[in-house]
């Protein structure tokens, strides 16, 4: 079963279910490693020297997430999909990690108040109505068309994946759209959020949220011991310290690293990693070089999004991690000899792309965050509508899973292993 564009494995990690015979070396890309980096020294240096050391560290920790986002091949799509579709829980299980592991960094800072770089401000949830069901919904109905989330679009584009970049470039003309329609899309019913530390302190909040991600392990055990999906085949990889640079991370190995960076990410900028507002930015800015004018959208009217709208990407949070993300894994797929640009793409792939990455921006902003801001960001922090984002996105994954073979997408089978 040849894997489809989706939670994208590199060329030099295996693309097939059989288990594999040990990959040869790849030779590393040396001329696109010394670009990409040089582009991260250069880009660094600048934005800190222009914009302040806060900024600078932000862009690395982008860096970071990118290298291990690629070589851990961490899937929120590929998880989701394997569960519904065969019952293998796997995957999620690495997502308890993620948030637990997140959860527990995110408390010591947010019960301290204090952060790297000035103090945290208090955490807030989410708001829980209409928006964000619909948001979820869509979101997870296009993960599954598009092939990628959001941070599996980021660090595939870098890795020279060509069908997720008409992901990306759904995904921004998506938030784009929700921006323009924004006066008919806001305003729906809902509620407050709610966050648990502010009824039981941040350490019944820490201790209810790894509670429930316990119980989530053993529900997923249960339903994998019914379901009976096949053992997952080890991914040949290089071996030793070279793993390191050169081979496929361990999931759980990958769902650590990537909760120590988000967990950085909340210590240097008193917010939660997150991914999508970028996108609706972007496509601002895009819009403006063309001469049109979306600040005078009611979305870029109030004070938050006029500001950022304003000023330079340079110093947006969204931003600086979601390009450090693309070239880090740049810089990760190049050293692995993985970095190709492929060049033949279907055209139901294509139109999937593009259709998924639309769905995505949408939802994300109906939504307010997706995998990443809504999920994990609101998982981690004690909110309420974290929890709810994920149950509405395991529906949304089976709406999805069936549509993909309308694009000729595959969808996992019990004779296979986690593709």
């Amino acid at each position: 079963m040849a894997v489809t564009a989706g939670e994208p494995r590199p060329a030099a990690f295996p693309t097939s279910c059989a288990t594999p015979a040990p990959a040869p070396e790849e030779p590393v890309r040396t001329g696109p490693l010394l670009v990409f980096t040089a582009l991260a020294v250069a880009l660094c240096a600048y934005v800190g020297i222009a914009h302040g050391a806060k900024f600078a560290v932000l862009l690395g920790l982008g860096f970071g997430l990118g290298l291990a986002l690629f070589h851990s091949r961490f899937g929120f799509t590929s998880a989701w999909r394997q569960l519904i579709a065969v019952g293998n829980g796997q995957g999620l299980r690495a997502h308890t990690l993620l948030l637990g592991t997140t959860a527990t960094l995110i408390a010591l800072v947010a019960s301290t108040g204090s952060g790297l770089f000035g103090s945290v401000p208090k955490v807030t949830g989410g708001p829980i109505g209409l928006a964000l069901f619909a948001g979820a919904l869509l979101f997870a109905v296009g993960m599954q068309l598009g092939g990628a989330c959001a941070s599996g679009t980021l660090f595939a584009v870098g890795s020279g994946q060509s069908a997720i970049v008409l992901t990306l470039g759904g995904f921004v003309a998506g938030s784009v759209i929700y921006t323009w329609a924004f006066p008919a899309l806001d305003g729906w019913p809902e509620v407050p959020g709610l966050v648990f530390a502010e009824h039981v302190g941040w350490f019944g909040s820490w201790a209810i949220t790894l509670a429930a991600l316990a119980g989530i392990v053993l529900a997923t055990r249960f339903v994998q011991r019914r379901r009976t999906p096949p053992p997952v085949a080890p991914a040949p990889t290089a071996h030793g310290p070279a793993r390191i640079l050169r081979g496929a991370w361990p999931m759980l190995a990958g769902a650590v690293v990537l909760a120590v960076l988000a967990g950085a990410v909340f210590l240097v900028s008193g917010g939660t990693w997150g991914v999508t507002s970028a996108f609706a930015l972007w496509g601002a800015k895009i819009l403006q070089l063309f001469g049109l004018h979306p600040e005078t959208w009611e979305y870029w009217q109030s004070a938050a999004n006029a500001k950022s709208l304003q000023g330079p990407i340079w110093t947006d949070k969204t931003s600086l991690t979601n390009i450090g993300i693309m070239i880090g894994a740049a810089i990760a797929a190049t050293a692995a000899g993985a970095w190709k640009i492929h060049r033949s793409i279907p055209g139901k792939t294509a139109l999937a792309a593009v259709l998924g990455g639309v769905l995505m921006g949408v939802g994300a902003r109906l939504a307010g965050g997706c995998n990443i801001g809504a999920y994990l960001g609101g998982i981690s922090t004690g909110s309420l509508h974290g929890w709810l984002w994920g149950a509405v996105a395991l529906g949304g994954t089976w709406i999805g899973l069936k549509l993909r073979p309308l694009f000729g997408l595959g969808n996992p089978a019990p004779s296979d292993s986690a593709c």
